[in-house]
């Protein structure tokens, strides 16, 4: 059953019927299956990924993206749950996760400028209690999201060989 996941997590456009032939389940295994994991939670939902940059009809529609670690000082009880929780509530941020290493979560967050995500490290993220420090790194160019790669592909030079 994790093959029909790993499917829909690579093309959600995918049919029933095409995931049935690929993995040799039933369709109706299939259909029940994918039913139970949107009513349960699961599959939280279903999205594409767009190469904004290959969007030429809007150029005052840009975003910047940003990693920003964040340390935190832990609390009894809840650890870092509590603040990444907060922090996620806020529509800037895209995604929150705890990390290891010398920060202890690492947020992507979007913003019309960068002077946006200035503002909203400094008036909002760094004011949360136990928020200790934080560091702003600042996407220039996206190669890969989501497991595609934004790069033309180089052509095959390659001679064609024939048995």
């Amino acid at each position: 059953m994790r093959r029909i996941l790993e499917l829909l997590e690579r093309d959600a456009q995918l049919s029933h019927d095409t995931i049935a032939t690929m993995t040799g389940i039933p369709v109706e295994q299939v259909s029940a299956a994918i039913a139970d994991w949107q009513a349960s939670g699961v599959i939280r939902r279903y999205k594409a990924v767009i190469d904004w940059d290959a969007v030429e009809d809007d150029p005052t529609a840009e975003t910047v993206t940003a990693f920003i670690d964040v340390s935190l000082v832990p609390a009894r009880g809840v650890g870092f749950d509590d603040v990444a929780q907060r922090i996620a509530r806020f529509p800037e941020v895209r995604s929150v996760y705890l990390v290891s290493g010398s920060q202890d979560l690492r947020c992507t967050v979007e913003g019309r400028s960068i002077r946006a995500v200035s503002d909203f490290v400094s008036q909002k993220l760094s004011t949360i209690d136990r928020v200790r420090a934080t560091a702003t790194h600042f996407v220039l160019k996206t190669y890969k999201r989501d497991g595609d790669a934004f790069t033309t592909p180089e052509a095959d030079h390659r001679l064609p060989v024939t048995p």
